[in-house]
């Protein structure tokens, strides 16, 4: 009573509606006005909905500083608390509303943990920018810019025009990045109603979607359908090829782990790889294409997409009142320039590789749908930085060449702490025309905006006693895509001599919540959830 709440709404369903909305993030800051819708669609459908809060992190903000290290352990922050206020609460169903890259796993997180009807309400992909007459993207364009003006390609003013336009409005960054693939997957697992993954936030039709979520959810209550009747091994390969087909994020390889893993489904990455070589790649969005978030949607999104993976997809139940197969089965128009058919794919395989080899026993992660053809096979010189901003500074001083590996280690999800994206090291390289010459390696994680011959997640990780933790400046090291191998062209025997005579360098000196963090968090290839 005293909160507000009418004696005469008692006896109906209690619906926590978590909100990520802040100010901070452009993807966020539309939230207020979903959130009144989800609250109406709520009272429709007979419930009465209570709304709560969830901090969000921007990785393009975060991106570059020691920020960057609070992104991903965020992803566990958030499904705690999701987790406890439902709880503590009693709360009958949840409305997730959320966008950018870690909130979205993990509330997904803590709707399989709970296990308490549920229903995703993603906020929508961006606007693309313009400037005379090209179409931009925030993460591409201004990222890169920042190496070419540093190479005299681009004049400081045309620089900062292009950071000025890049960003028209709300929503999430407007190429298949982290948030978008993430938000067209939880579709593509059936935690979304149809269209949610693609429509722009600044749409009508994304506030019809959220008024239907919010009545939906309370038939979902009165059903009794929760989150695990609906993440299925089914429901998760029907997500891995989604993103395979799209080209997608290989952040997404981490968080599919450790949303299954709530479910009590182990899901290993080598699950991905085994997908891959079965689904074809149908589009070619930002980062490594030119179609945009908009033009997806426009072809029809996600259920355009997996009509055309109609044959291999997996029967599994959603959120809505059909199942993802069926709703694909029901789409009538296709367009062919953004969504290619299956016997005209942009490449043979999936978006995403899984490499493996002496330097990474556990495995490594490449989204070989962003490497150019004459970069799947490479051997190139390593060049050995303990962290990334060493890196970097070497760079954009142009000090890295043609033929070179750099490898970045250190920074994994101990090392790091918290596995930070190398979204600047990468757009740099591109921009400093090194794309096709040169390779990086990290036991750090790639932003989705991450394009060129960059292998991440390498594990074990060096903080862990990982074979990247041994490689010198000068070593040899071979890429081969095709043949999912990562070899470091040193012999065992040279290898064991490194190892008893490794320097590990000094720690990083932690207090707080990343402490914490790091003596708790495992590998990246099992998700880099915690234990303990």
């Amino acid at each position: 009573m005293g909160s507000g709440m009418p004696r005469s709404q008692f006896g109906k369903p209690m619906i926590g509606v978590a909100s990520s909305f802040t100010d901070l993030i452009a993807g966020h800051v539309g939230m207020r006005d979903l959130e009144r819708y989800v609250e109406k669609g709520v009272h429709a459908g007979g419930g009465y909905p209570f709304i709560f809060g969830v901090p969000g992190i921007c990785d393009g903000i975060a991106m570059g500083h020691f920020g960057m290290r609070y992104s991903l352990p965020s992803r566990e922050l958030i499904a705690d608390m999701v987790e406890s206020t439902a709880r503590a609460h009693a709360l009958d169903g949840l409305v997730l509303i959320t966008n950018c890259d870690k909130i979205t796993p993990g509330m997904l997180m803590a709707a399989a943990r709970l296990d308490i009807p549920a229903i995703v309400v993603t906020a929508g992909p961006m606007m693309s920018g313009n400037l005379k007459g090209r179409k931009l993207s925030f993460v591409r364009d201004t990222f890169e810019a920042m190496a070419h003006t540093q190479a005299g390609d681009m004049s400081l003013e045309d620089m900062t025009d292009c950071e000025s336009e890049a960003c028209p409005s709300c929503g999430s960054c407007q190429g298949l990045y982290t948030a978008n693939t993430m938000a067209c997957l939880t579709e593509a697992l059936g935690m979304s109603l149809t269209d949610c993954g693609t429509t722009l936030a600044v749409a009508s039709k994304k506030r019809h979607i959220a008024y239907e979520s919010g009545m939906r959810v309370v038939d979902l209550v009165r059903e009794e359908i929760t989150p695990r009747k609906i993440l299925t091994p089914q429901a998760f390969d029907n997500a891995i090829r989604l993103d395979l087909a799209l080209g997608g994020s290989s952040n997404t390889i981490l968080h599919l782990c450790a949303i299954a893993r709530e479910t009590g489904y182990e899901l290993a990455m080598e699950r991905f790889d085994e997908l891959s070589r079965t689904t074809p790649q149908l589009c070619y969005l930002r980062p490594a294409g030119d179609h945009f978030m908009e033009d997806l949607d426009a072809a029809g999104g996600v259920k355009a997409v997996m009509r055309r993976l109609v044959e291999s997809l997996e029967q599994s139940p959603s959120v809505g009142k059909l199942s993802v197969a069926d709703t694909a089965a029901k789409v009538q128009w296709l367009d062919e320039e953004v969504i290619r058919p299956v016997t005209d794919p942009v490449r043979k395989e999936g978006g995403i590789a899984i490499l493996k080899g002496n330097l990474a026993p556990d495995g490594a992660v490449v989204k070989q749908s962003g490497v150019s053809e004459e970069m799947m096979q490479f051997t190139g010189t390593a060049v050995c930085f303990e962290g990334e901003d060493d890196a970097m500074k070497a760079i954009m001083d142009g000090d890295i060449h043609a033929g070179q590996v750099v490898v970045i280690r250190y920074e994994g999800p101990k090392g790091g702490p918290g596995m930070p994206e190398m979204l600047a090291p990468t757009a740099a390289l591109m921009g400093m025309g090194l794309g096709d010459s040169v390779a990086l390696i990290t036991d750090g994680r790639f932003s989705g905006g991450t394009r060129g011959p960059c292998i991440g997640h390498v594990s074990p990780e060096a903080a862990a006693g990982g074979p990247i933790a041994l490689i010198e400046d000068g070593d040899k090291i071979e890429l081969d895509i095709p043949a999912r191998s990562l070899t470091l062209k040193v012999s065992q025997e040279e290898l064991a001599e490194r190892r008893a005579r490794l320097s590990v360098p000094e720690a990083r000196k932690l207090s707080g919540w990343l402490a914490r963090y790091a003596k708790l968090v495992t590998s990246a290839d099992t998700g880099a959830v915690l234990e303990g």
